[in-house]
């Protein structure tokens, strides 16, 4: 049914091109840096591991995981999962993105508080989201405001998550530039260049923002949350 809205097309759309043009940045930047080898010889998963130990986390374990760029911190349960293509590359796209997923367990050690913040909202998050989806659109389709209201509302939190993850995400990048360099794991250039695999990584979450934020401006005024846009009960 909301494909059917011209609305709900004049505010996805954006979102759908900046999340597309987001995602293709990353992998040719990626694939770019990818083909340069660090001069220290350290795959992803030995530079994760160096930074690791250095900060003391060597009961923090590192492990191979499927996909592409599917790296990630399980801070539940201790976990750096990185990607085959970042697990045993010696390249800088790879050990920048396994330094960054290091980031997220030093923020986690540390006690950063956006990531607690973020990691609070996770539950919520995927609870609401599907129910708002489901809800909104029984609102839209029965016509009835206040089941699109809370649909909207409950989205809200979706947009809370995709904020968040903002200062999470910029932070651990910062870290791993700073550490990276400072361990003797790349060379100030090769920190330069590692980092430009990061930054694009980044604008997919800025991305995912966008994207989420005129989601929420299109249920808000739908709902008649925002402007009047939908006075039918």
């Amino acid at each position: 049914m909301l494909g059917l809205d011209p609305l709900y097309w004049l505010f996805a759309l954006p979102g759908l091109v900046l999340g597309l043009l987001a995602s293709l940045y990353v992998q040719s930047m990626f694939d770019k840096y990818s083909r340069i080898m660090a001069r220290s010889g350290y795959t992803g998963a030995r530079a994760a591991r160096e930074l690791l130990d250095a900060n003391g986390l060597s009961s923090v374990r590192i492990e191979i995981s499927q996909g592409f760029l599917s790296d990630h911190y399980d801070p539940i349960h201790r976990i750096l999962r990185l990607s085959p293509s970042v697990f045993n590359s010696r390249s800088l796209a790879a050990i920048g993105v396994a330094c960054h997923e290091a980031g997220h367990a030093l923020q986690h050690a540390a006690g950063f508080a956006p990531l607690h913040i973020r990691s609070s909202l996770v539950p919520v998050t995927q609870f609401g989201t599907h129910l708002s989806y489901f809800l909104f659109l029984m609102g839209l389709l029965f016509r009835f405001t206040l089941l699109m209201q809370i649909g909207a509302i409950l989205f809200g939190f979706a947009v809370l998550f995709t904020v968040a993850t903002l200062p999470v995400e910029w932070d651990a990048s910062a870290r791993a530039r700073r550490l990276m360099l400072s361990a003797g794991i790349v060379t100030p250039q090769e920190r330069d260049a590692a980092a430009v695999v990061l930054r694009a990584a980044f604008m997919t979450y800025v991305a995912a923002v966008v994207t989420a934020v005129l989601q929420f401006l299109y249920f808000l005024i739908r709902s008649g949350l925002l402007g009047g846009g939908n006075r039918r009960r």
